[in-house]
Formats: structure tokens, C-alpha cells, sequence
């Protein structure tokens, strides 16, 4: 199993020059420990997560990279928390897909 700091990016710096047109960049909301992992939805151009797990030692920013690699159909490496690693308004790369193609997929 990958540790933690080899899944994520610390102190990245996102800007629109970093947004290829193969990778997206989205914008999620965290709620943690919630009762189970869901996608609730886009609301005002985020998207709106709900995880089981709790916002300790990254176990939630792990959780949030799982599910996202899962409903993408993505390999874990993909999925790239680029800024928010200790909020719960977070910016993620995806890595091989344009925003307009996970935007669809995750609806």
C-alpha cells in the first residue's frame, strides 16, 4: 500500500497555465465522517463529497482519492490533491481526463 506522501503533492500551486487539456482541475467540498462515502453532487462549481472516514493523519484525503479513482475509473496515481490538504474545500487533479468529461461522469 503507497504511503500517503507518495499519493499527493504537498505545497503545489495550481494556476490556469498548470490546467493541461488532459488533466482537470476540480473544486470539492469534504464533509468527514460522515455516515458513508458518497458524491453528493455540483453545487455552485463544486462538488460536494461526503466520507466515511475521519479528517485524521490524511486518512479522509486518501478516502477522497480512492472514491474519485473508483467512480473515474482512474488508476490511484491519477488523482492528485493539489491544494487543501488540511481544509475541506480542496482543488484535485485528474490526471488523462478534460474537466468536461469528469464533470459528466460524476454527475
Amino acid at each position: 500500500m503507497a504511503k500517503i506522501e507518495d499519493i499527493f503533492i504537498r505545497g503545489a500551486d495550481v494556476t490556469e497555465a498548470d490546467n493541461t487539456e488532459r488533466d482537470a482541475v476540480i473544486s470539492l467540498r469534504v464533509t468527514p465522517r460522515a455516515a458513508r462515502d458518497e458524491l453528493v453532487g455540483w453545487q455552485d462549481g463544486v462538488l460536494r463529497v461526503r466520507l466515511r472516514a475521519p479528517p485524521v493523519e490524511g486518512k479522509a484525503n486518501e478516502a477522497l482519492c480512492r472514491l474519485l479513482a473508483s467512480r473515474l475509473n482512474r488508476l490511484l496515481s491519477a488523482i492528485t490533491i493539489v491544494s487543501g490538504e488540511t481544509a475541506r474545500l480542496k482543488r484535485v487533479r485528474i490526471a488523462g481526463m478534460d474537466e468536461a468529461t469528469v464533470r459528466e461522469t460524476l454527475t
